[in-house]
């Protein structure tokens, strides 16, 4: 291969399918993985949503991506020792170089079988080149009933992500920096 083969063009890709970016992961709930209500900790299935969501995004853009903000977890039902844990997770919205990650977390009672939404989620990173500025993504195709369902209210979430954003600034631009003790 020569060294050309390795360059990002800076053209924007061609559209992708939603089922392209799609990711599966299941899991247990062990002992270690609770609190004291003997339910999951929330970091613990935090950091499985940040996990699925990333290999989404880099499976859209086949780039290295950098998690520009977790939009949203809403702890929905508790998970419980009973339980498996799927994420599933896919990409439901792209800007020029932004891309938005919904993630569905079902539990499963091992035990009865019923399955049920136990959490959402959507994440927002940036697609960058190895330099790391910001690269042009694909465009999205939703197909499913549920994938065309979330992205129908993508450009909302987008418009509230920049208004929080720009209140964040603003706030962290107010806060001081030095150390309580001194």
């Amino acid at each position: 291969m020569d060294e050309k083969s390795h360059v990002t063009p800076a053209a924007v890709p061609a559209s992708k399918y939603c089922r392209e970016s799609r990711v599966f992961k299941t899991g247990r709930v062990f002992p270690n993985d609770v609190n004291n209500h003997m339910t999951l900790f929330g970091g613990k299935l935090m950091s499985g949503i940040d996990e699925v969501a990333s290999i989404s995004a880099m499976r859209h853009c086949r780039l290295n991506v950098v998690t520009a903000s977790t939009d949203s977890v809403d702890f929905l039902l508790p998970i419980r020792p009973t339980d498996s844990v799927c994420f599933e997770s896919f990409v439901s919205w792209t800007g020029r170089t932004s891309i938005e990650v919904f993630v569905k977390i079902i539990s499963e009672n091992l035990y009865t079988g019923e399955r049920v939404v136990a959490a959402t989620s959507f994440l927002t990173f940036v697609a960058v080149n190895e330099d790391g500025t910001p690269s042009p993504v694909p465009a999205i195709i939703p197909e499913t009933d549920e994938e065309k369902l979330i992205s129908e209210s993508a450009n909302e979430r987008s418009e509230l992500r920049k208004v929080r954003r720009a209140i964040s600034k603003k706030l962290a631009s107010q806060l001081g920096t030095t150390k309580y003790w001194e």
